[in-house]
């Protein structure tokens, strides 16, 4: 009976699901550099599916792609929660987390740029612009009751309109072609969903069978499928009752075991699988690893931080509740974690230069390792403070 209590306390703990996504982070390295490397690449490149519908993916494709759409479906349902009920039902706190991924992604850009203007690494300007929503949210989490709900839930928002705006980016500038026929199509199943959100549908199914149709005409469209998980948590409908539990929490409840403990695991094994070769640390040293670098490390944090202050100093905006600025730079160094949107963006910058991409990958990897550091043990300082005065 403890084992089955402790077991249910693991499941259910945050900070569990953020040490797991660890553990798999250093398995799929350890794998990579390994004698497996080879096995598991080829399991990754294993196309599985059918070519009916042009259905048929590598495994990786299927991870990224089709299993984390389900993970933007749940920091979807989240961000819809909190926007309608919760912490960004107010203007000022809701506008926050908008400017401040804004600065997250303008001055790295412009920090990557002023390194790699007119090289052969100029391409690669969006590669900082990227916060990794799965690392960060893990890391946030481990810190427990060291940082206040509302900064969690500020980072949260960040990185969800970061990462669209990431997507934003694929799409006009990485996109090699648009097919505005699937496009069409989607626009066509959004406003089914919002149909069915009108007339008061409250059955998921409703909604999960259209958002099926809507994940597969995203991804034959040319634009990164994920998003479609957030346009499809937009239309699930809630309520602001107290007694009554809405279909948008209900399935905010059942995912989020799922997601947590199976499907960031996985995404996490199947996306650091990096491979470290001889010539990779020169690389850091070089306009691509400065760029990259310090556009993470240090343009993340002063954008999100300089656009922030001038919002808050103009009352537009207001800090998270019961946070304080120190407490935003260590946010806004875990927003500095690219990992994930901003290898796929180096693989899309440089198609065809594999050296090139594997000192990308490599860059990212250190910087986000360097970003996680700093603002969890900054974070964590802050928090045994707060304690001790308090």
């Amino acid at each position: 009976m403890l084992i089955t209590d402790y077991f249910k306390k693991f499941l259910h703990n945050s900070q569990s699901s953020g040490v797991l996504l660890i553990i798999c982070v250093a398995v799929s390295l350890m794998i990579a550099n390994s004698s497996l490397g080879p096995a598991f690449q080829n399991l990754l490149d294993k196309e599985i599916g059918t070519h009916i519908f042009q259905l048929n993916y590598p495994l990786s494709i299927w991870i990224n792609d089709g299993l984390m759409a389900i993970f933007f479906l749940l920091v979807g349902l989240e961000i819809k929660r909190e926007i309608l009920e919760g912490e960004l039902s107010n203007f000022k706190n809701a506008s926050l987390p908008i400017v401040a991924a804004l600065g997250g992604m303008v001055v790295p850009a412009l920090i990557y740029f002023f390194f790699n203007s007119g090289t052969d690494y100029e391409n690669g300007w969006a590669i900082p612009m990227a916060t990794d929503i799965a690392f960060s949210l893990a890391i946030i989490s481990m810190l427990g009751k060291s940082v206040p709900l509302s900064l969690k839930i500020f980072l949260t928002a960040l990185a969800i309109v970061d990462d669209l705006g990431a997507i934003m980016v694929i799409a006009i500038f990485y996109t090699d072609q648009i097919h505005w026929d699937y496009l069409g199509l989607c626009a066509l199943m959004v406003a089914v969903l919002a149909i069915l959100n009108f007339l008061n549908f409250k059955k998921h199914i409703f909604y999960i069978i259209p958002g099926i149709f809507l994940w597969y005409f995203m991804h034959h469209s040319g634009i990164h499928a994920t998003i479609a998980g957030v346009l499809l948590a937009f239309t699930i409908p809630t309520n602001i009752s107290t007694t009554e539990i809405s279909p948008l929490e209900k399935l905010e409840q059942k995912l989020h075991l799922p997601v947590n403990f199976l499907i960031m695991p996985i995404f996490a094994l199947a996306n650091t699988n990096i491979t470290f070769k001889e010539g990779m640390v020169d690389g850091l040293f070089s306009s691509l690893g400065y760029g990259i670098m310090l556009g993470l490390v240090l343009g993340k944090v002063i954008g999100i931080n300089l656009f922030s202050f001038i919002f808050i100093k103009l009352k537009i905006s207001s800090l998270p509740d019961k946070s304080s600025w120190p407490q935003m730079l260590g946010t806004g160094l875990l927003a500095g974690i690219g990992f994930t949107m901003s290898i796929f963006i180096a693989l899309l910058s440089f198609k065809g230069h594999t050296e090139i991409q594997e000192e990308a990958k490599f860059a990212i990897l250190v910087a986000s390792f360097i970003s996680a550091i700093t603002g969890f043990l900054l974070l964590k300082y802050l928090g045994k403070n707060k304690e001790i005065s308090a």
